[in-house]
């Protein structure tokens, strides 16, 4: 199946899916694992392998078998890890040492942009799922602190992540773009362009997340509603909490060795030394040198016979995010096995006449599509890289811009494709149907901004 009917399909696929877990009730696992295998049957997915002169398409249950395998293998550990640091950090109470450091710098009334600045900062050389569940400590315990909306937290930590995620090297979106557009040897025009487009992204998403978090109660809200003790009290029941460094480090070290690890690539390091920061960079390494920080935090309060316990029950509630995170793999890798990617490709001059706008608007819809927003950046920029010209964006700020366009489109939307969706709505304690209501619309909001600020800054520059 070719077309505008695999389109049309697709958005009825995508309708059936939401409403199967919003008003039917159906687990999120089985409606996206059953809407990918019925969406793949019908776009033309064989139902076996087949190898047409030397080229071997796979059948659909490779198909689903590699989109939940490949979740696994880009962020299942990841996961896993940053869950068992989030959860030692509670359970020490360093956790709520970390909010009282944080409240200390921004003060008791601004939680909310507190955290959003805090995770456009992380992301800036961290994955924005990787992000997410690495500060997601320190928002809950905030939310207990400030008593401020859970809901409004998350969307702020969301979308503060995902600003810097995708308009600012080295996260490697951005740099594929850039490179594939001939400007990746100016990726300093791209991070300064990038940070002056993510402010009205970020301004945007801020006043989104504390309108929704007073329309939207999570889990987490009532959880926290209920509970009669004081936040002093429920410090006071740790008994001595960690030093600020030691609740610290489990932070601020996979942050760093992330970092590190993209600046060596960005650096175009060799030798031992790009060899040793690439290797502590990757993101499973670097948390797991996390974890080793939350056990000694967990030695030095004399709690380390609580560890086998602690990660038991850190497995025990991971493992729901985990399968529902595979199964939007699923159907991010159904999709792309299809033929809409090319459709969309094929009929790319159709929407150039637009100027700076198209760039936006081919990796929103790519970015829809199929979910992930680095395949949207990589995609959309090889599409554009020949029209830069045509479309009078061939000057390197012009280009420059245009990665930050397409950055914006990579963000618009975040929906059940996407396993940042799963994490955040998971973490967030939200249900799918709240997710729709807060990480959808605050990515859309987030990317119009966004492209918004491109524009304005085309107008002042171009």
């Amino acid at each position: 199946m070719t077309g505008l009917t695999l389109i049309v399909v697709f958005v009825i696929s995508i309708i059936v899916m939401v409403l199967a877990i919003s008003k039917f009730k159906i687990h999120p696992f089985i409606s996206i694992m059953s809407v990918s295998l019925l969406f793949g049957l019908i776009a033309g997915i064989p139902l076996v392998n087949v190898t047409v002169d030397g080229k071997t398409t796979m059948g659909i249950a490779n198909v689903i078998g590699a989109g939940f395998s490949g979740t696994f293998t880009s962020i299942g550990i990841v996961i896993i890890l940053g869950a068992l640091i989030g959860t030692i950090l509670e359970s020490t109470g360093a956790a709520f040492k970390l909010a009282d450091m944080v409240i200390k710098v921004v003060g008791k009334k601004r939680p909310v942009l507190a955290i959003q600045i805090m995770g456009w900062v992380v992301s800036i050389p961290v994955f924005c799922d990787s992000g997410f569940v690495i500060l997601d400590p320190i928002r809950k315990a905030l939310v207990k602190r400030t008593k401020v909306s859970s809901v409004a937290m998350s969307v702020a930590l969301s979308t503060g992540l995902y600003a810097s995620h995708v308009f600012i090297p080295p996260t490697p979106g951005p740099i594929a773009a850039a490179n594939t557009l001939g400007i990746g040897n100016n990726l300093l025009l791209v991070m300064g362009l990038g940070a002056l487009a993510s402010i009205p992204a970020l301004i945007g998403a801020f006043f989104y997340a504390n309108y929704v978090g007073k329309k939207v109660q999570s889990k987490e809200d009532i959880d926290i509603g209920s509970i009669t003790q004081s936040y002093e009290e429920i410090v006071a029941s740790y008994g001595k909490l960690p030093s600020g460094f030691i609740s610290l480090a489990p932070i601020i070290a996979p942050i760093l060795l992330m970092a590190l690890g993209s600046i060596a690539s960005m650096a175009k390091m060799t030798g031992a030394a790009f060899s040793i920061l690439t290797f502590f960079g990757t993101p499973i390494i670097a948390l797991a040198v996390g974890v080793i920080f939350a056990v000694w935090q967990l030695f030095t309060i004399g709690k380390l016979d609580k560890f086998y316990n602690i990660t038991n029950e850190t497995l025990k509630i991971v493992g729901p995010i985990l399968f529902i995170t595979a199964a939007g793999g699923v159907l991010g890798r159904v999709i792309a096995s299809t033929q809409i990617v090319a459709f969309i490709t094929a009929n790319a001059s159709t929407i150039a006449t637009v100027g700076i706008f198209f760039p936006f608007l081919l990796s929103a819809i790519l970015k829809t599509a199929q979910g992930s927003s680095t395949v949207a950046l990589t995609t959309t920029a090889g599409i554009v890289a020949p029209l830069l010209i045509p479309l009078g964006l061939a000057t390197p700020v012009g280009t420059a811009l245009t990665v930050i366009a397409i950055g914006a489109g990579a963000m618009t939307v975040s929906h059940a494709n996407d396993s940042y969706f799963w994490v955040v709505t998971n973490f967030g304690g939200m249900t799918p149907d709240q997710g729709y209501k807060t990480q959808t619309t605050a990515t859309l909001i987030e990317g119009i901004c966004g492209m918004l600020g491109v524009f304005i800054l085309s107008l002042l520059i171009l």
